[in-house]
C-alpha cells in the first residue's frame, strides 16, 4: 500500500494551507521562501488538486476515480467530487470527533475498530450513505485511547449533516452534505478545469 510520508507542516506550508484542516493544532514557525514568481493557470489548478488529495489522504489514482464517478453523477462535477471525498468513512470518523487527526481516523478504520450499521468495515474509502450509523466497536470503547481522543475533540464543531453521540462513541449520517457545509479551503472548479483539459 502506498503511503504519503511527506512531513505534514512542510507540505501545509508549500500548499499555503492551515494544518487545522488535518486536525493538527501545531503551527510552523518557518516562513516559506518563495520568489515572487507568477504562478501559471495550470500551477494554480494543480495546487488545488494537491490540496484536496492531501487533506483527504487520497493518492492520484483513487482521486481520478472519484473524479470519474463525480462526472457521471447528476449536478455539478466539482460539488459532487467534494461530497464524495467528504463522505469517505475515515473522514466521517474524523468529523464525528472519534479521531484527533484524519490520519488517525484512517488508522482506526484500518485496524477494524469501526462498525457501520453494526457491521465491521475496515476500508477507509468506504462511502457512507444517509441513515448510516457509525460507531466504535464495543471491545474498543473502553480503551484509554478513546477517552484521550474525546478530551481533545470535545470542543470541535461537528457538521450539521452528522449527528454525534460522543458518550457512546457513535454518530449518524442525517443527510448528504452540501458544498456549503464542507469547510475545506479547496476551489473545486480549478480541479474540474484541470481534468477537463
Amino acid at each position: 500500500m502506498a503511503v504519503d510520508r511527506v512531513p505534514v507542516l512542510k507540505r501545509c506550508r508549500s500548499l499555503g494551507m492551515d494544518p487545522i484542516y488535518l486536525g493538527i493544532d501545531k503551527k510552523s514557525n518557518r516562513e516559506l521562501k518563495r520568489a515572487n514568481r507568477k504562478v501559471s493557470e495550470y500551477g494554480l489548478q494543480l495546487r488545488e488538486k494537491q490540496k484536496a488529495k492531501f487533506i483527504y489522504g487520497v493518492l492520484e489514482k483513487p482521486f481520478r476515480n472519484y473524479y470519474a464517478k463525480a462526472s457521471k453523477m447528476n449536478g455539478m462535477v466539482g460539488t459532487n467530487l467534494m461530497i464524495l471525498l467528504e463522505t469517505r468513512l475515515d473522514n466521517v470518523v474524523f468529523r464525528l470527533g472519534l479521531a484527533r487527526t484524519r490520519k488517525e481516523a484512517r488508522q482506526i478504520v484500518d485496524h477494524k475498530h469501526v462498525l457501520v450499521n453494526g457491521k465491521r468495515v475496515n476500508i477507509p474509502s468506504y462511502l457512507v450513505k444517509t441513515g448510516d450509523v457509525i460507531e466504535i466497536r464495543e471491545k474498543s470503547k473502553s480503551a484509554q485511547r478513546y477517552k484521550d481522543i474525546l478530551e481533545v475533540t470535545a470542543g470541535r464543531m461537528v457538521p450539521a449533516w452528522l449527528e454525534p453521540d460522543q458518550e457512546n462513541l457513535r454518530g449518524t449520517v442525517k443527510e448528504m452534505p452540501t458544498r456549503d457545509e464542507i469547510d475545506v479551503p479547496v476551489n473545486e472548479m480549478l480541479i474540474v478545469e484541470l481534468y477537463s483539459k
